[in-house]
């Protein structure tokens, strides 16, 4: 029987070659932090110099056992496993093994710990772009499936849960009123106050009232409701469908059969579609409110405030202003739900979610804001 030793503090390695011609590795003494470190050098030369096949761990003589023991044992056993053998533990501690056989081989996977390769600007940009693109596909299927669901939802009404859609509209619309009415009023005063410092130069403001009905009813008013609407209602959307997601409660909804679009999303779409335009007309209420009280203070009367407010805009501007109100609407309930459907199964999965769901909202905005009015002024509204 060939023998080799090596002594390490309170842990020693044994090589034997057993009656039965398998490789034996006999371990003693005490395998912890502090001696484990050399028993682990000369157990894995004794190991790469033995004969591939079946090999023997006899763990019999070890006194004691911790974590880097068992990192040891698992390490024979992933190298063995490597070089197409068979590694056999025998004589380990009930204790010992039970924390053994916990572990998983893919914990101990090398490749996990391996430093993070930094890359290059042009293939940073790379990933950027393909990461960008993969995103816009999910969005456009998104959407497709959600004009599919809201068509099959208005085509079949009772299917729709109307309570739902209903306490929905309470959450999106009416307790958003003080918010969106408070920034309405100080933006309409805001602004007549940066107008009439211009204006009174040349003695002429009365326009105040034009100026503030002109902007504020054709672009302002959809622009600012609708971020006010991602900040608030679109970020509730993702948050509340991020914790379904992380408690794998989206999951138990495909399990039964339904779809999460048609259960959860076409209702918060549908509320927030038909909440923006009396949002808007409320927005626009406000901020006039706000510019009659810089008129006010300029001595100008409140129904020639009024009448030059109303004179500035026509029938085409207030419907131009709600259509562009009920798409806004659309791009962040939507946004807001896909978020919340992409949320990942972590700790601060939630919390990605709501900002992307914000961000996302509020790049949609100007996007369509731009579209709409590069639209409008072909079509002359």
């Amino acid at each position: 029987m060939s023998r080799a030793r090596e002594q390490t503090a309170s842990a020693s390695v044994e090589a034997e070659q057993g009656s039965d011609g398998a490789f034996r590795l006999v371990l003693s003494g005490r395998l912890d932090a502090h001696t484990t470190a050399g028993a682990w050098r000369e157990a894995l030369r004794l190991l790469e110099g033995a004969a591939p096949g079946r090999a023997v761990v006899d763990a019999s003589r070890v006194d004691y056992c911790d974590g880097a023991g068992i990192a040891l044992l698992r390490e024979l056993r992933r190298r063995q496993d490597a070089r197409g053998g068979e590694l056999v533990i025998e004589g380990l501690a009930e204790e010992s093994r039970s924390s053994l056989e916990r572990f998983e081989d893919a914990e101990l996977d090398p490749a996990r710990y391996r430093r993070t390769v930094r890359h290059g600007p042009v293939e940073r940009a790379g990933r950027a772009a393909v990461a960008v693109l993969q995103d816009g596909r999910q969005q456009v299927e998104f959407v497709g499936e959600l004009m599919v669901a809201m068509g099959g939802a208005l085509a079949r009404p009772r299917r729709l849960r109307w309570k739902d859609v209903f306490a929905l509209i309470e959450q999106v619309g009416a307790n958003a009123l003080p918010v969106v009415g408070l920034v309405g009023f100080l933006m309409g005063l805001v602004m007549a106050f940066e107008a009439a410092i211009i204006l009174q130069q040349f003695g002429v403001e009365i326009f105040v009232a034009k100026f503030i009905g002109l902007s504020l009813i054709r672009e302002l008013g959809p622009l600012v409701t609708a971020i006010v609407l991602a900040g608030r209602s679109g970020s509730s959307f993702a948050a509340e469908l991020g914790t379904m997601q992380v408690n794998d409660e989206i999951s138990a909804l495909r399990t039964m059969g339904l779809e999460p679009v048609r259960v959860l999303v076409v209702s918060r779409v549908l509320a927030a579609v038909a909440m923006m335009p009396p949002l808007t007309v409320f927005f626009d209420l406000a901020g006039l409110l706000g510019g009659a009280f810089v008129a006010f203070s300029l001595g100008i009367p409140l129904v020639t405030y009024t009448n030059q407010a109303l004179a500035s805009v026509d029938l085409s501007d207030v419907l131009g202003a709600l259509v562009k109100a009920l798409v806004l609407g659309l791009l962040v309930a939507a946004a807001g739900c896909l978020r919340g459907l992409q949320t990942e199964r972590s700790a601060s999965g939630v919390g990605r979610a709501t900002t992307r769901a914000v961000v996302s909202g509020i790049i949609l905005i100007a996007v369509a804001s731009g579209v709409f009015a590069v639209v409008y002024y072909y079509l002359g509204i």
